[in-house]
């Protein structure tokens, strides 16, 4: 018979401490593998594993790519790569596409492990911010696994904890020290058989370790576009979570989503004030050549227009830098703090001089 052999915890900001507690509490015969993922950095590499070491009576090492999980040994993600399992509870450091904004993801380890380990999982979210691990807990008690979560009053950041308890309300709560000892009456108990896993997990899985797979894409597509790569976007129900993943395999929580579209629209706002900014210039010089050839109309036209764009461009920067704080003089628009426009030099008539300002 099985037996629950398989945990895995996932954290972000504020997880550190609370893994520390959690590892302190486990005992040397621990009969189940522990992977851990947090949200790490890339191009640095992470000094998690040897900070966790000297809180465990277990052996903690960074993952390795193609090793197998054994009991009683600590498998921690390393940067810029998800951690997931494959069959045989073979580990795999995938560079695939990033989940939730971050690689590696705790939604990649849980979603791979529920699907590989079924009943014998159980997942743990700890201290984090957005909702990182919610839909893939939700995925490891959908194949017969355990949920456990760190009681939000006690993370530093509560936003993962209580993302995770929306989507799995079952999910036993308790401080991170409590978890480590109902994780050790947990690991090694006989469990049944879990159900096969859906097209939708095996897809996922699938592109999150190896970037292709036989199985065709979800079936709900929704009036999305990725962030990342703006490819099509498909809706994925794990009981009561929800999320959205595109076809190249970019998966996105709600949270995550919404974070990164105010990204983008911060972006395309600041590249528009750019283009506008450009316009004025390029106007500018457009009104010198006019004057030049002694065309008032088409100067005075030209100014005007200038004008016209650069208070565009003022009143965009103005409400990209409000939040609280009063635009630089400079950057407002008109009417605001009683701001002028920059009315720019008027433009000659023909046979004049110099501009008449």
């Amino acid at each position: 018979m099985a037996r629950r052999d398989l945990i895995v915890i996932g954290g972000s900001a504020g997880a550190h401490a609370a893994l520390q507690k959690l590892l302190a509490r486990l005992p040397v015969d621990l009969p189940a593998a522990v992977l851990i993922v947090t949200h790490l950095a890339p191009g640095a590499r992470s000094a998690l594993a040897d900070v966790l070491a000297k809180q465990s009576v277990l052996p903690v090492a960074a993952a390795a790519d193609g090793e197998t999980a054994r009991p009683g040994r600590v498998y921690v993600a390393v940067p810029d790569h998800h951690l997931v399992l494959g069959a045989g509870d073979v580990l795999r450091l995938s560079a695939g596409p990033r989940q939730n904004r971050v690689r590696p993801a705790v939604d990649a380890l849980f979603r791979a492990a529920a699907r590989w380990g079924g009943a014998r999982v159980a997942g743990v979210v700890l201290s984090g911010s957005l909702d990182d691990g919610a839909a893939g807990l939700a995925a490891v008690v959908q194949q017969g696994g355990a949920a456990l979560v760190q009681d939000p009053e006690e993370a530093r950041f509560p936003g993962m904890p209580r993302a995770a308890l929306a989507a799995v309300p079952s999910a036993v709560v308790a401080p991170a020290g409590q978890l480590g000892k109902l994780l050790t009456e947990l690991a090694g108990r006989p469990v049944g058989a879990g159900g096969p896993p859906d097209e939708d997990l095996i897809w996922e899985t699938d592109m999150a370790a190896e970037g292709r797979t036989a199985v065709g894409l979800p079936q709900r597509p929704v009036a999305l576009g990725c962030p990342d790569c703006r490819g099509g976007m498909y809706e994925v129900r794990t009981g009561r979570a929800v999320h959205y993943v595109c076809h190249v395999g970019h998966s996105w929580s709600p949270e995550s989503f919404v974070v990164a579209s105010d990204d983008g629209i911060e972006q395309a706002l600041w590249t528009a004030v750019s283009a506008m900014q450009e316009k004025v210039t390029m106007l500018g010089e457009l009104a010198v050549g006019a004057e030049r050839a002694g065309d008032r109309d088409r100067c005075e036209g030209y100014r005007t227009e200038a004008d016209r764009v650069r208070r565009d461009a003022a009143l965009v920067q103005h409400r990209m830098l409000g939040a609280g704080q009063p635009a630089p003089e400079s950057q407002r628009p008109p009417g605001v703090s009683g701001v002028r426009p920059h009315p720019g030099p008027r433009c000659a008539g023909p046979g004049a001089g110099a501009p008449v300002p």
